[in-house]
């Protein structure tokens, strides 16, 4: 079975979706892995960034994406098909990498996690909402050797259907007060989460993010989450920090064609901060 990776924060805009999508492309590409991104975020960023809005709207439309399959459960229908939706050898390096896949999205997710809220819970019950994504993903996950989950910023049905199949989860943050604020509760959160299931997911860490070396703010967080590791919960803080660089932004269009790693994600930066974050993130879960 491959290693299950959670990315989240109950804070957006921390770079969470630029993570998973950079770990993925250089884990199939330099690490040889074969490797499955989940896209959780009804925002579909990962999605769009892999295979495009076009290919994206022509799929949600035949019911090829995770909406699908949330709705087949509260319609009692069964259009949805794993093995249809995921999208193999996406990215726009190279026209896509061999061995990086996709479970794509859709943002008609954002008004059906608020329908699966709102529903009682009896008229759950015999559909265990926590594992419709695992019980639909039962016959696919041993094809791979990573599985990265972009998770949505809260803690709600969808996410834990994600939660539920990870062995590990993973905190990206921005060094600053407000994005490290729900460290607490993601690591309670979840240990409540495994408590109840029986699951066995731990943290992998914490990742700065959008690091700026200028910032005393952010220096001086680091320096806290560094100090706090053993008693906040969260076992480590990663030793690869990652700066602030438009080019990780730029980086997410997928209309921009890449040629290799290096043509989207530069020579220095921020590719020598993902290769090495990457590299700690194998080392830890393989450890």
């Amino acid at each position: 079975m491959p290693e299950v990776i959670s990315i989240i924060n109950l804070k957006g805009g921390v770079g969470k979706t630029t993570i998973t999508i950079a770990l993925g492309e250089i884990m199939a590409l330099n690490h040889g892995l074969k490797v499955l991104i989940i896209d959780l975020d009804p925002q579909t960023n990962a999605t769009v960034a892999l295979i495009g809005e076009d290919i994206w709207v022509k799929r949600n439309i035949r019911g090829q994406t995770l909406m699908q399959l949330f709705r087949d459960k509260m319609e009692n229908t069964d259009i949805f098909s794993a093995e249809e939706a995921i999208i193999k050898n996406v990215s726009n390096i190279g026209g896509g990498i061999n061995g990086l896949d996709l479970l794509p999205s859709s943002l008609d997710l954002i008004d059906l996690q608020d329908l699966i809220i709102n529903i009682p819970v009896s008229r759950f019950l015999p559909l265990k909402p926590v594992t419709v994504l695992a019980e639909a993903l039962v016959n696919h996950l041993s094809h791979y050797d990573v599985v990265l989950i972009d998770c949505p910023p809260n803690l709600g049905l969808i996410t834990q259907n994600g939660l539920i199949i990870s062995q590990h989860y993973l905190i990206p943050v921005i060094p600053d007060v407000l994005s490290t604020y729900g460290i607490p509760q993601i690591v309670s959160r979840l240990g409540r989460l495994s408590n109840s299931t029986g699951i066995t997911i731990s943290p992998l860490g914490v990742v700065a993010n959008k690091y700026r070396k200028q910032n005393i703010y952010h220096t001086n967080q680091i320096n806290l989450l560094k100090l706090r590791e053993a008693e906040g919960g969260y076992c480590r803080l990663f030793n690869t920090i990652i700066p602030e660089t438009s080019r990780a932004a730029t980086a997410m269009d997928y209309t921009a064609k890449c040629m290799n790693l290096h043509h989207k994600y530069g020579y220095e930066i921020p590719y020598k901060a993902y290769t090495a974050l990457t590299e700690e993130v194998l080392e830890y879960v393989q450890a």
